[in-house]
């Protein structure tokens, strides 16, 4: 009988035991995982939406226009001025720079 009672009393301090680790993961999970999900998904979304005549800048914040898309190398052509295209990685670009009437 005693084993019984022992038992049935180990099992709410095993759910009591889990259940800050259980919250912890799930603050964990809201607050770090899913925004870092939402952000590769938007960043993988403007990289497959890439076009030449596009003006982006990459990683290392050099600024220039897309001259050419090469898909089945996963690059492109960047061209900086009328003599100089350097060839990047499609996720060497941090983004695109959209310019308004105003600008142009």
């Amino acid at each position: 009988m005693y084993l019984l009672l022992n038992a049935a009393a180990q099992n709410p301090s095993l759910i009591g035991g889990l259940l800050p680790f259980i919250l912890m993961f799930a603050i964990l999970y809201f607050l770090m995982i899913k925004p870092q999900q939402k952000k590769q998904k938007e960043v993988k979304k403007m990289l497959d939406e890439l076009k030449v005549h596009d003006k982006v800048i990459t990683n290392s914040g050099m600024i220039g226009v897309i001259s050419s898309i090469k898909k089945d190398k996963g690059t492109v052509v960047i061209k900086f001025d009328e003599n100089t295209k350097i060839e990047f990685q499609k996720t060497a670009v941090a983004g695109v720079i959209n310019e308004t009437k105003e600008e142009k």
